[in-house]
């Protein structure tokens, strides 16, 4: 079977706090023959994960290379890796993922009101605008 995994899916297989549906959405990943992992689905899994369950960043870091050692998941893995390599910086996962979206489909810097994203953005390498309020 080729699913597409949602985040609560991969919630429960990477916490285990319901015992049931950690069990069932462990199997369903290891029995699966391709796991689709869209990037919104990263960028929330990032987010309960830090919100929900007090992950760190080097912890989110951990938990989404786990996913990635699998040879059944698929994700647009050049995205994902910007994204991590934003929030090994203090940053946020979604923004490294974004401005390198934004490049990808042509453009030249992200632009943007967030002071630190920009700061560590550039500290990155990736061009930013920032604009004032």
């Amino acid at each position: 079977m080729k699913i597409t995994a949602d985040t609560n899916v991969l919630v429960r297989a990477l916490v285990q706090d319901d015992l049931e549906q950690a069990k069932a959405a462990s199997a369903l990943l290891q029995e699966a023959e391709l796991v689709a992992i869209p990037l919104p689905v990263l960028c929330e899994l990032v987010w309960v994960l830090r919100r929900v369950y007090a992950f760190s960043p080097a912890d989110c870091v951990q938990a989404i290379e786990a996913l990635l050692t699998s040879r059944t998941v698929v994700t647009d893995r050049p995205s994902v890796t910007a994204g991590l390599k934003l929030l090994t910086t203090g940053g946020d996962f979604a923004d490294g993922v974004i401005a390198f979206g934004g490049r990808a489909l042509g453009a030249e810097r992200m632009a943007t009101f967030d002071r630190r994203a920009a700061h560590l953005l550039n500290e990155s390498g990736e061009p930013v605008l920032l604009l004032s309020s």
